[in-house]
């Protein structure tokens, strides 16, 4: 899918993202890069909110996932487990979520348990950046369930 088929998804399917205003920059099997503007974020304090950043984090990883196992032709369902954020400045300006596939080995064994039992679960991170400086890092469990 390219970026634009994946943000029509997203919105369509997930509505919370064009709300936040997120656009897909990039959406391939090593990474998910979304973009969102400060203005449809932000807080009382003019950076963002932090459940704007968390939210928008969780679907970065949320998307990496989904869109690998489609490529794959599995139709279950996946959900966040357990999340995590760590804010290490506040975000002052546009930013972005970006999620970069696991290694290869948690990759294989996550596929093969999910092959296996219906249902895998997968950690994923993602790192928030604006204006080129990490701004929090973000650990998640994802749970792939076979319907």
């Amino acid at each position: 899918m390219s970026p634009a088929e994946v943000q029509a998804y997203l919105h369509s399917h997930i509505p919370i993202s064009a709300a936040h205003g997120i656009t897909v920059v990039r959406a391939g099997p090593e990474r998910v890069r979304l973009a969102a503007p400060l203005e449809e974020n932000i807080n009382h304090f003019g950076s963002v909110f932090g459940g704007s950043a968390s939210a928008v984090a969780i679907l970065a990883a949320w998307t990496w996932l989904h869109l690998r196992l489609s490529a794959r032709g599995w139709t279950g369902r996946v959900v966040i487990q357990r999340s995590e954020v760590n804010y290490l400045r506040p975000t002052t300006a546009d930013f972005e979520a970006v999620c970069e596939a696991p290694d290869a080995r948690n990759w294989e064994r996550f596929v093969s348990t999910l092959e296996r039992r219906g249902r895998a679960r997968l950690p994923l991170y993602t790192t928030l950046l604006c204006d080129g400086e990490e701004t929090a890092h973000f650990e998640g469990d994802y749970v792939a369930l076979s319907t």
